[in-house]
């Protein structure tokens, strides 16, 4: 199989494991950088070049694509879509993911467990909202935030009300949620590819740090899962309609509430915490079910 992978960072560890992975498996796999991509919008005749050649002949592309550059990159993979090239998320998918509050909307709309979340645009409604979540301590997060950045932990109702006047004043939408402080600063990473879980740890922050994520210091280890998480974290995924995904979750006292479902999960965390080889499975899911046009949106906003 021919495979392209769309990512401006060719030598991060996932990426580098995705490319050896591959081609042990006697694949191709091209990478190329998201942003120097550009596309021709033509009638019938859609293309995406790079570099000045025509990008044709893939069997699937993995989109890899940074959050800071999510417009543009989903706009790539709507193309490639088009094309009828098999994406391994569809962009449709990423989409929803990248939205937290929209994400948070669907997986409520499926009964699927939530920490207390409240939005709201109005600084006048500021209170009603830390009422709607139960008071402090509250989580409030950026809606564009990503591994733990724009994530503040409010100790108190007047610090929560500062937080929150501080960032509309800076004219950015948050989301308030339910701090569940039973979790004791870790979560649980159910990694999910096509509708299984294939590995699952437990991240737990760094001393003094209520975020869990690696990036900060936070380590993992490998754990069993309970039935419940296993199916909540299968039903988050089905909800966002993602093929690969991490499905971050905590336990709190009734049961386990999704925080996020990340669709470009990154792979060192995983793979060195269980010893599984995430991105071998990744590409046999990739043999298994690339085939032109099988792509539900059709390349659809």
């Amino acid at each position: 199989m021919k495979l392209l992978m769309l990512s401006r960072s060719p030598g991060l560890y996932s990426h580098r494991r995705l490319k050896e992975a591959a081609e042990a498996r006697g694949h191709t796999l091209d990478i190329v950088n998201t942003l120097r991509c550009y596309m021709n919008i033509a009638a019938r005749r859609p293309a995406v070049y790079y570099n000045g050649d025509k990008l044709e002949g893939y069997d699937a592309v993995i989109p890899r694509i940074g959050a800071s550059v999510t417009f543009y990159g989903l706009a790539v993979l709507r193309q490639f879509e088009m094309m009828g090239v098999y994406p391994l998320n569809e962009s449709v998918a990423i989409g929803r993911s990248r939205d937290k509050l929209r994400s948070m909307q669907l997986l409520a709309r499926d009964g699927i467990a939530l920490p207390v979340t409240t939005f709201a645009h109005d600084p006048k409604q500021t209170e009603e909202v830390l009422k709607l979540a139960g008071g402090a301590p509250l989580v409030i997060k950026l809606l564009e935030g990503t591994q733990g950045i724009g994530v503040v932990l409010a100790d108190t109702d007047r610090s929560a009300k500062s937080v929150i006047e501080a960032f509309r004043g800076a004219d950015v939408n948050i989301l308030v949620q339910e701090f569940i402080k039973e979790a004791g600063g870790s979560d649980i990473r159910a990694f999910v590819i096509g509708g299984k879980v294939v590995a699952a740890m437990e991240r737990r922050g760094a001393e003094g740090e209520f975020r869990s994520n690696l990036h900060r210091g936070g380590s993992a280890r490998a754990i069993r899962i309970t039935p419940e998480e296993r199916q909540t974290a299968i039903r988050a995924a089905k909800t966002m309609g993602l093929n690969v995904c991490g499905v971050d979750m905590l336990r709190s006292n009734h049961g386990a509430v999704v925080m996020e479902v990340n669709s470009s999960p990154g792979l060192e965390g995983v793979e060195k915490a269980t010893g599984k080889d995430i991105a071998d499975m990744i590409i046999a899911h990739i043999e298994k079910e690339a085939k032109p046009w099988k792509t539900r949106t059709k390349g659809a906003g």
